[in-house]
């Protein structure tokens, strides 16, 4: 039985990381990673698969894409190689605010005039 080691999941992580960077809300022109919609990435292996649960909200418990946002999150989680499976566990506590945004989120939203 392999076991994947620290370093492979925290390369997986950064994968994944970078896939849900391409991730926006249609709305807002910032990811949901910068956006801070992101709260946390786990893993759980079970030889020889690897499942990486995402936990995360929305902007607003009525968005309006939210079926569609975390399908997509699960879609590109289960892109990167190492994932065998992903599930996205949605909540809304913490509730989002946008003091959760990025420093390079703010800065986009800045760029694009858009005020949050």
């Amino acid at each position: 039985m392999s076991k994947f080691t620290q370093e492979q999941l925290e390369e997986t992580k950064n994968k994944i990381i970078f896939n849900l960077k391409q991730v926006y809300d249609p709305e807002i022109p910032v990811n949901i990673y910068d956006l801070g919609l992101v709260y946390k990435i786990e893993f759980d292996q079970k030889d020889p698969y690897l499942y990486a649960t995402i936990t995360m909200t929305l902007t607003s418990p009525a968005c309006p894409v939210a079926d569609a946002l975390v399908d997509q999150v699960k879609y590109v989680t289960q892109a990167v190689d190492l994932v065998d499976e992903a599930n996205v566990h949605l909540v809304f506590d913490p509730q989002w605010d946008k003091d959760m945004i990025s420093e390079e989120g703010k800065d986009t939203l800045m760029m694009s005039g858009s005020i949050i």
